[in-house]
């Protein structure tokens, strides 16, 4: 970020805060396909705020996927589930206002700790942890999932329905999403027959939702914060909606998210079966193998659909970038693997 942007946002917190205020070791961190994140130490001489912040400074990318939130709606979403005791960084500091660096913000506390894939399934300084992570995660992702629409405010409920691509607000939310990735594939220049294939199954197959509840989305190995000391926080949550506490279970073992360690299903970092126990203790909630099954597929689908669209931002040359070209590539590996489950399923 450069240097005059810097001084924007002093200005423009020194202002808001009350306070003079200076920042520094503001950098770039690595962000995810629809953010930027920026390292940002904040020091307030006065007020409410006074004393140093270490922070993330969180903003748009140059384009977005499907289904994901824009920042102010993120703040919000987060907002709501560091209130119900999530493990997750606490956002602050919010603006939409344009005006201030050409894009809505706001920070967040800045937590420790390394989300890289491959370091977490790996890196053997976490090798007496590994074991915990996966309890801690089962335990945050039954905090999540107990969130349910009428727990958040009118504005929160609107959003995550929204993002749901569920106007009416219906139970049946297998057919919506049904849906919705059918029309996201329509938008495709070329033809898809395998996913058309996976579209049918899922189309024939819908299973109904009891209640819908709050759910994070992108819930994986990568998008989660941990130390030697064990899980810090689950960050990325701009593809939070109210769905089938499903979607989460499966999508965290799907083969793409295990960097390598493949029979270890959930997440690289434990067998399946033991973290589908570790959740329904937390939860009080019975795991479907059927609406595993199910979901598993659909989740597939999405990713491989959500990696042509990443492709086609490289291609189009709107957010050139070899990362999103690789991406691209892999879609025919999700096409592989939803079509596998589906024939282990008959």
């Amino acid at each position: 970020m450069s240097e005059p942007i810097q001084s924007k946002l002093e200005g423009y917190l020194s202002n808001r805060l009350q306070g003079d205020v200076s920042i520094s070791s503001l950098r770039s961190l690595s962000g995810g396909a629809c953010q930027e994140n920026y390292f940002c130490d904040v020091s307030v001489s006065s007020g409410e705020f006074k004393g140093s912040h270490h922070t993330v400074l969180r903003t748009d990318k140059g384009a977005s996927l499907m289904a994901s939130l824009s920042r102010e709606d993120e703040y919000a979403v987060i907002d709501l589930a560091f209130s119900k005791g999530v493990k997750t960084p606490r956002p602050f500091w919010l603006e939409t206002d344009h005006s201030v660096i050409g894009k809505p913000f706001y920070f967040m506390e800045r937590i420790s700790g390394n989300a890289n894939g491959r370091f977490l399934v790996k890196d053997s300084s976490l090798n007496p942890i590994r074991n915990s992570l996966g309890l801690d995660l089962a335990k945050n992702l039954a905090i999540i999932h107990a969130i349910q629409p009428d727990q958040a405010s009118k504005k929160v409920q609107d959003i995550l329905w929204n993002n749901s691509f569920n106007e009416n607000r219906s139970t049946n939310i297998a057919s919506v999403a049904v849906d919705s990735l059918r029309n996201e594939l329509k938008k495709r220049q070329e033809a898809y027959p395998a996913m058309e294939l996976i579209l049918n199954w899922l189309e024939e197959n819908a299973v109904p939702t009891e209640e819908p509840v709050l759910v994070h989305g992108d819930f994986r190995t990568g998008n989660f914060m941990v130390t030697p000391e064990g899980l810090q926080g689950i960050v990325d949550w701009e593809f939070a909606h109210w769905g089938d506490f499903h979607e989460d279970l499966t999508w965290f073992c799907m083969r793409d998210w295990r960097f390598g360690k493949i029979k270890l299903e959930a997440g690289g970092l434990l067998d399946r079966k033991t973290f589908y126990e570790h959740y329904e203790k937390f939860s009080g909630r019975s795991v479907s193998p059927q609406k595993i099954t199910y979901w598993e597929v659909m989740g597939n689908l999405r990713w491989a659909i959500g990696c042509l669209g990443q492709a086609e931002r490289h291609l189009s040359g709107r957010d050139k970038g070899i990362e999103l070209a690789s991406i691209g590539r892999r879609a025919c590996e999700m096409e592989w693997e939803a079509m596998r489950l589906i024939e282990n399923a008959r």
